[in-house]
């Protein structure tokens, strides 16, 4: 049983925006996916989580096949055999009393076959007693590993959702500079024709075209890679499309959050698998303890011997015995070996307890530093925000001017630049900004699959 509980701690060590309710996901996905729906074909398609749940089977099956002890155990034998020379023991001469002669006397028949049935039930037996003690945090321990390695997925795709769609958001952002060079290639161009401006202005804005459908070409490959990830992570195939729901004003809304909810330790899975430890290693001790203690059985035996001379008669005639009676096995003296497991046992329980403490002072400076951090991209986030709007104010006025003949083109460029850049840096900061906000509620515990 102690083998059981260090295979099943071991499998505890390999271990979204709101919460999202469990259902079973369909193996295609319809062409335009929201978060949730991704969430919920990883849960059910993701590699790492279905081993998991396989791992819980292993584990179900391991409890019960070491709690199938408990039941009465009924095994068979069968054995024949054959004398080639019959066995020969030496019997004091009964004829001659006195004289002490021995006499030699061949024994038994040179054809025996025993068909015996055995009944063996455990009354008491500290490996059983353990079994049926932890076999429910055993249980909760596998579910634990499981719920852990699904918190990491939706996290995973959540960060990776939002990604793709804010590189798509982009690429829209791209999409609209090639526009407006365009726009700017037609007006140089038709300046210069008519004499208002030398060609430096229309080779300006062909550069600027250029590098406009430079960066486009950039950014759709950033976006398949990304959407790659995507798909890697919730188990989706390759070769497959995935076209996700675009809904800008839906993705500032998940970037804000309630940043006076208070932390709960009670709450981060890590924190459950240590208490489900604790049970388990109580439960070690106790173990220890009943070292001291007899095992406990009773047994009841039946043969049926066939005996005979001749081979073609030996299932002729049957001699049945049987019996039952109880067994009782105690250790007296171990060399203090049990001793030494009992402290050993207690050693672990106190370690356990330092892992809390550093458990909870992690936990709290995971959760300071994510809140600081969100606190922080939110002042950024709003900053670039008003940048954006600024930013494109400010062009259009010069785009007016330049029209006009009051600005010069470089002024033209140096606007749709900062614009550009504006705009990136928002769609930046704003995956940023829902970043750290999955940070947070994942160090609050309050993701949940």
């Amino acid at each position: 049983m102690r083998a059981l509980l260090m295979l099943c701690w071991g499998a505890a060590l390999l271990t979204v925006p709101h919460t999202v309710k469990s259902q079973t996901a369909a193996d295609s996905l319809s062409q335009s996916v929201s978060l949730q729906e991704c969430i919920e074909y990883a849960l059910s398609h993701q590699p790492a989580v279905k081993q998991l749940q396989i791992d819980e089977q292993i584990v179900s099956r391991t409890v019960k096949s070491r709690l199938a002890d408990w039941y009465p155990q009924l095994n068979l034998t069968y054995n024949i055999q054959h004398f080639l020379k019959l066995p020969v023991i030496i019997l004091p001469d009964f004829a001659n009393p006195g004289s002490g002669a021995r006499r030699e006397v061949q024994s038994g028949v040179a054809n025996t076959s025993t068909l015996g049935f055995t009944v063996n039930q455990s009354l008491f037996n500290r490996d059983l007693l353990l079994a049926n003690r932890t076999a429910q945090d055993v249980y909760r321990q596998a579910a634990q590993n499981t719920l852990n390695t699904k918190i990491d997925v939706v996290v995973d795709v959540s960060k990776a959702f939002y990604d793709v769609l804010l590189t798509q958001q982009q690429l829209e952002i791209v999409e609209a500079e090639i526009l407006r060079s365009e726009r700017n290639l037609r007006d140089a161009y038709n300046q210069f024709q008519g004499g208002i401006v030398d060609k430096t202005d229309y080779k300006r804005a062909t550069i600027a075209l250029n590098n406009s459908k430079a960066r486009y070409k950039q950014a759709a490959e950033e976006l398949n890679a990304k959407k790659a990830y995507l798909k890697s992570l919730m188990g989706y195939p390759a070769d497959r499309a995935i076209n996700l729901e675009l809904n800008s004003a839906s993705i500032q809304q998940e970037a804000l959050m309630d940043t006076t909810r208070s932390l709960t330790y009670d709450n981060r899975i890590e924190y459950q698998l240590l208490q489900t430890r604790r049970s388990l290693l109580q439960a070690e001790l106790l173990y220890e303890r009943w070292s001291y203690l007899p095992t406990v059985s009773a047994f009841l035996n039946y043969n049926n011997v066939f005996q005979n001379q001749q081979f073609g008669e030996l299932y002729s005639r049957a001699f049945p015995n049987s019996l039952f009676g109880l067994t009782l096995a105690l250790p007296i003296f171990q060399g203090g070996k049990r001793i030494h497991n009992i402290k050993i046992a207690e050693l672990q329980l106190n370690r356990l307890d330092w892992e809390f403490a550093g458990l909870r002072n992690a936990v709290n400076a995971e959760y300071e530093q994510a809140l600081a951090q969100y606190k922080a991209n939110l002042t950024y986030y709003q900053t670039l925000k008003e940048n954006v709007d600024l930013a494109r104010e400010v062009y259009d006025v010069i785009q007016l001017q330049y029209k006009s003949g009051v600005k010069t083109y470089l002024e033209v460029i140096i606007a749709q630049t900062d614009l550009q850049t504006a705009e990136f840096n928002y769609t930046n900061a704003l995956y940023q900004l829902i970043s750290s906000r999955l940070d947070v509620e994942r160090s609050l515990g309050t993701i949940r699959p």
